[in-house]
């Protein structure tokens, strides 16, 4: 549900205007609202978390979930759903660092690598189908006031879910040492930071940006520099910084964290794009558009199980097989996006992107596994809360870049007030083309973080590899000196 609403949302931002009469930056923050809220929350819940109760942060965040869901979908003003969509993104980031916490906590060996895999098949189809289920609902209920259903689907879910959450998971173990300490200033210093780097880029449509915005990324960094230098400042004094001193010294959880950044940042501005592009470059409907896009989250929820059974044998080896999956979709769907327009050119995208989904599969929940692997269950919750901390940061770079270049595609070609949708079969072959190109050059922004994840897994893969040839070589170096001395 939390990942749904992250792009459910794209395909009723019509509706929304239509039944509320919500201005440009009144959509914006309806999108971008959410997205920050989720960002900003992770870490600090993952925190909390690890400090107290994973559960109850769980069945507090989810409770939350439901409520700002059921308000969104009963609000009457587009101001009063922004502010609704930024609380709900709070809830979000209450919950979602408390399941990677749980896996890392619930199971170990090839038992973790199969529940990675399940919550990797939950992130592709989350994420991918999204533009599907909300044409679904608003083919149901209507395009006038069919956005409401949007938020009021997570309603009776979450219903379900509450009772079951709090019965099932594991109670928090008493701590057996000293009083806790919250790093309230470390905290502070963090979630600053969060919100002046990812501020810009999601706050990014690619039309009429102002360019001032991208001023926020000083103090950001600034403020990154800061909490780096207050965390080692309170590890030295012996108290328990927000990101542990033990987290940041596991190599294969930086680097799976970088990794993860990169590849969000490739995959998420995928589907704004291949969306915008059916929707209005070809005259798609809502439910048509999200049709193209299943294969990618029906193949993306195949391998993710595929991917999670066969990381504990083959390890990083999986993620590289998997990113150069995903290049050659993205490849194929680049040339078939410029040369191919119409129902014929959808249909072989729909194709391209089965096999992205694929690949994707074999990345995420295997470089989730990978990452956290080595980390300390007493730390699992800001680990998970990183590691999505870098993806919601990954995606915001990624919707803000391809979208940008999209919009500025179409802008060139003298289309840039065209973004709005049209009946099947009205769309020109000239416009087609233009957004065919612009949908082209989209995804080769796409490819383009997508590579510069494949070559930091390929670092890794070479650097364990050299690792367990050197400790292999040491064993045999000490093998006959054993035998000897026996």
């Amino acid at each position: 549900m939390t990942l749904l609403d992250v792009s459910i949302v794209n395909v009723a931002l019509p509706s929304i205007e239509g039944s509320l009469g919500a201005g440009p930056s009144q959509v914006q923050w309806i999108v971008a609202g959410y997205a920050l809220a989720f960002g900003l929350v992770l870490v600090p819940a993952g925190r909390f978390g690890d400090l107290y109760s994973r559960r109850t942060l769980f069945v507090v965040g989810l409770a939350g979930f439901v409520l700002t869901s059921a308000v969104a979908g009963l609000v009457q003003s587009a101001t009063a759903l922004s502010v609704v969509r930024l609380l709900q993104g709070v809830t979000a980031g209450l919950i979602n660092p408390q399941v990677l916490a749980l896996i890392q906590q619930l199971f170990t060996g090839a038992e973790r690598g199969k529940a990675f895999g399940a919550f990797g098949t939950t992130i592709g189809l989350s994420t991918a189908i999204g533009p599907l289920l909300g044409g679904t609902i608003l083919a149901v209920f209507g395009e006038e006031e069919g956005w409401r259903g949007v938020f009021l689907v997570n309603v009776p879910i979450g219903l379900v879910l509450l009772p079951l959450a709090w019965r099932w998971l594991p109670r928090q173990r008493r701590r057996e040492r000293g009083p806790l300490h919250l790093d309230v200033v470390g905290l502070l210093l963090l979630g600053l930071a969060v919100v002046c780097c990812m501020l810009p880029f999601v706050l990014t449509t690619g039309q009429g940006d102002a360019p001032a915005r991208w001023l926020l990324l000083v103090p950001g960094v600034l403020l990154l520099a800061a909490f780096a230098l207050w965390e080692r400042f309170e590890g030295r004094r012996g108290r328990e910084p927000v990101v542990a001193g033990e987290l940041v010294r596991t190599s294969s959880f930086t680097v799976g964290a970088l990794v993860g950044i990169a590849y969000f940042a490739g995959f998420t501005g995928i589907f704004l794009v291949v969306t915008l592009y059916l929707q209005a470059g070809l005259g798609f409907s809502p439910l048509q558009a999200g049709l193209v896009q299943t294969p990618f989250a029906v193949m993306s929820a195949v391998f993710a199980q595929v991917g999670g059974r066969q990381v504990s044998q083959r390890g990083r080896a999986v993620v590289v097989v998997g990113l150069v999956v995903v290049a050659v979709g993205l490849t194929a769907a680049d040339v078939v996006s410029a040369a191919v327009q119409g129902t014929g050119g959808a249909i072989a995208l729909s194709a391209c992107l089965a096999v992205a989904g694929a690949g994707s599969g074999l990345v995420i929940s295997p470089n989730q596994t990978l990452a956290l692997a080595d980390v300390p269950r007493s730390v699992a919750g800001v680990a998970g809360g990183v590691l999505q901390t870098g993806q919601r940061v990954g995606s915001a770079i990624g919707v803000a870049a391809t979208t940008a270049v999209f919009f500025s595609t179409i802008a060139g070609a003298g289309l840039g007030g065209r973004t709005g949708g049209v009946a099947s079969g009205e769309v020109p072959a000239q416009v087609q083309r233009v957004f065919g190109d612009s949908l082209s050059h989209g995804l080769r922004v796409s490819l383009g973080l997508v590579l510069a994840s494949l070559v930091l897994a390929v670092v890794d893969l070479r650097r364990r590899r050299h690792a367990d040839d050197e400790q292999e070589g040491a064993h045999d170096a000490g093998a006959p000196a054993r035998r000897s001395g026996e």
